[in-house]
């Protein structure tokens, strides 16, 4: 997998239109593109900006090796002059992207690209599909998280994820949307992500009884003694025999134990039985966990029932995003170069959410002074500054004749260059201090845009200058009768 050369991971049209632009004389124009999504998961007030690491390593390792070449040739579809232009491939693009753990909204600029068309086009598949997938569980995670409402969550899904990747990135992300750790051993190696873990039924049933298999664990680990305890019988046998060793192994060795897992059945009843029984055995600081296909909407249930449970293991439901598994980022044009303008360009549909908005473009995030929170999001233009020291009127995308005033708020730019003329300028921070980022941002936000189900919609509009700009583009492209 370190070896991999991904540069020919892209969709087979961005090959084709590359050598077509090269035969038509555009090798050198420039051109701006923008990633944005339209759709939050989960009907979800906000989603997670993730995966701008290893977007970075990609782009970093962009090469077409003679493997590649050999297979292009053998489609016998490119020219000869195309071919050397891949041979001598050099990176040479201009990208800024909003900073990973970032709360991000529908049809903003979250990924922005500049430089000659043809290398701007061919990084497309690479942005999309690592910007979707870790935004995605990103998000699903950071749902997950705020329903525990402060109690760990621990992702448990390698074995469900898809594929490899999908195991060891998408735990990545889940660590930025607030997971304490992952099973993933893997992802702890190579990302830092606490590795979380103890036994599975197997261990308790490869002993003659519960109590032997539970001996054999405390007394191989007796300073981090989790116990599986529904294997036959939580509260007849499970609880009871943990107890018996907690005491006898763990306790006569001079440690505490640390938890008790409940994997199946009726988590509310068992974790308060389990917490009644631990207590009178004088274990109050004996933590519970509980897994089994759990998600944001079961673990809020669960807590509303009263269930007794301190940390929560969330495999599949999490690393794939069962509930909603496409984030549905996209990728288009938003301006050209000609004769060194700047031309914006736009892409009209009668489905007026498709419409996009044209342009070389800034994102701005809008904080309320009094309270800190973020009120709005706002694209301009590129060479627009927000003046914050007076009052600031934005405008809807979509429904143009809806307008607000701003008052008393601060303006931030929330896109950061990666990239200059293809040399990487960013050092990405650690994946401990994006989570940290992470977590403070989402406190920005205000109570009603975290609400699980049914939140306020989150202001993204536009600009007076580019509000204009995007309805003379309407007016010119229009077609009449």
């Amino acid at each position: 997998m370190d070896k991999m050369n991904l540069t020919m991971l892209t969709d087979f049209y961005e090959l084709t239109m590359a050598n077509g632009y090269l035969k038509n004389g555009f090798k050198d124009k420039i051109a701006y593109f923008d990633m944005f999504f339209r759709k939050i998961p989960d009907g979800g007030g906000f989603a997670i900006m993730a995966g701008i690491e290893q977007l970075i390593d990609y782009i970093k390792n962009l090469k077409f090796d003679d493997r590649d070449i050999a297979y292009l040739r053998g489609k016998n579809l490119f020219c000869e002059e195309f071919m050397d232009y891949l041979i001598n491939f050099k990176f040479s693009c201009d990208i800024w992207a909003i900073p990973e753990g970032t709360p991000i909204f529908p049809n903003e600029s979250i990924i922005t690209v500049k430089g000659p068309v043809i290398e701007a086009q061919f990084i497309e598949t690479m942005i999309l599909l690592t910007i979707n997938h870790q935004s995605l569980i990103a998000t699903k995670a950071n749902r997950i998280v705020r329903a525990a409402k402060g109690r760990d969550i621990m992702e448990f899904g390698s074995r469900r994820a898809q594929g490899y990747d999908g195991a060891i990135y998408g735990a990545r992300a889940a660590y930025i949307g607030g997971c304490v750790g992952t099973a993933c051993a893997i992802s702890d190696r190579d990302c830092n992500i606490p590795a979380i873990g103890t036994m599975a039924h197997s261990w308790i049933q490869m002993f003659p009884t519960e109590l032997e298999a539970f001996r054999a664990y405390a007394r191989t680990y007796p300073d981090n003694c989790t116990l599986l305890v529904d294997t036959y019988n939580v509260v007849k046998s499970g609880v009871p025999n943990a107890i018996k060793v907690f005491i006898e192994e763990v306790v006569e060795r001079g440690f505490r134990p640390k938890g008790i897992r409940v994997d199946s059945g009726d988590i509310t009843y068992l974790s308060k039985k389990a917490r009644e029984m631990l207590d009178a055995a004088g274990f109050e600081d004996c933590k519970i966990v509980a897994s089994n296909s759990l998600d944001e909407y079961i673990i809020r249930d669960l807590l509303q029932q009263g269930a007794e449970v301190d940390l929560f293991g969330v495999g599949e439901r999490l690393i794939t995003s069962k509930s909603e598994p496409v984030f549905g980022g996209v990728y288009k044009l938003a301006a050209v170069e000609e004769m060194g303008q700047i031309i914006p360009k736009i892409k009209i549909s009668e489905n007026v959410g498709k419409i996009t908005n044209p342009g070389y473009k800034e994102v701005w995030r809008l904080f309320d002074r009094i309270s800190g929170k973020a009120i709005a999001d706002v694209l301009t233009n590129f060479d627009e500054i927000i003046d914050d020291s007076v009052d600031y009127e934005i405008f809807d995308p979509e429904y143009t004749w809806k307008r607000q005033t701003i008052s008393n708020f601060t303006a931030k730019k929330l896109m950061i260059k990666i990239f200059d003329n293809g040399n990487c300028v960013y050092e990405s921070p650690s994946l401990k201090e994006i989570k940290e980022y992470c977590h403070e941002q989402v406190n920005g936000l205000w109570d009603e845009v975290l609400r699980l189900d049914n939140p306020h919609k989150y202001y993204v509009d536009l600009s007076k200058p580019l509000w204009d700009l995007k309805q003379r583009l309407l007016e010119q492209f229009s077609i009449k009768g």
